[in-house]
């Protein structure tokens, strides 16, 4: 869930024409920027998420993408820390398209039509 919501805030809200490429390492693909992956810089820090880890660093303050990180730090870490439970089936289903051996691509789009509806959501709250 954090690196399907990771590339959906990046899309969102600081590169509006992204290049998402799936790669087995940080450093297979040169000249990308690695994210949620280990040793990239942006990816896990101290107990954030990938996700929190770019809204820091971006210093992004609308008020549904903090939330929705909140629920993405739970359903990642999985440790409650903000009691957010809203993301948990959200988490599931990208897992299962995963496990059913759905494409990337097509996990990452479907991901994103899921994210977009939740953020409209929180909108409008």
């Amino acid at each position: 869930i954090d690196r399907v919501g990771s590339a959906w805030l990046i899309s969102k809200f600081i590169d509006r024409k992204p290049k998402f490429t799936f790669a087995p390492s940080a450093d297979a693909v040169p000249d990308a920027i690695p994210f949620d992956m280990l040793d990239a810089e942006f990816s896990h820090h101290g107990n954030c998420c990938t996700f929190e880890t770019l809204v820091r660093r971006f210093a992004i303050s609308d008020k549904s993408v903090v939330k929705i990180g909140e629920m993405i730090h739970d359903a990642d870490l999985d440790d409650a820390r903000f009691q957010r439970v809203e993301a948990v089936g959200i988490d599931r289903v990208l897992k299962g398209w995963a496990k059913e051996g759905m494409a990337d691509e097509e996990i990452l789009r479907r991901g994103f039509e899921c994210f977009d509806a939740l953020y409209a959501f929180l909108q409008r709250r």
